[in-house]
């Protein structure tokens, strides 16, 4: 739920990091390899919320299909195994896009935020 505007604690719309999860994901598998947990952890201790298995699971699937990811097993300290997931070259190139993609809207959307330029608004006849 979002609180008014002018309170200080205002929630990001959920919407805002579905379309940005990917990026996200990618970013944190960019830092080595690593398994679902530890992604989620990442994201969280980032401030992006909890992101729950039935979110993020699905995009790693999603990511290892397309060549994104490369997984291998590992065996669990004293646990199920975990699933480990390494970012491949064509991964690499997907995160550098989705960056500048983000960068370039991350800007635009400034733009019009913070007013500049002013947009005109035409009437019409």
């Amino acid at each position: 739920m979002c609180h008014d505007i002018g309170v200080e604690s205002v929630e990001r719309p959920a919407e805002w990091l579905r379309g940005l999860l990917d990026l996200c994901v990618l970013a944190v598998i960019e830092q080595g390899p690593t398994y679902g947990y530890k992604i989620s952890t990442a994201l969280t201790t980032a401030g992006l919320g909890e992101i729950k298995g039935g979110t993020l699971y699905p995009l790693l699937s999603r990511a290892e299909r397309d060549g994104l990811v490369d997984t291998h097993w590992e065996a669990g300290d004293g646990g199920p195994g975990r699933k480990f997931y390494t970012l491949t070259s064509q991964g690499q190139q997907r995160l550098a896009e989705l960056r500048t993609a983000w960068e370039n809207f991350r800007e635009d959307v400034n733009r019009v935020v913070e007013g500049h330029p002013r947009i005109e608004i035409e009437e019409e006849s």
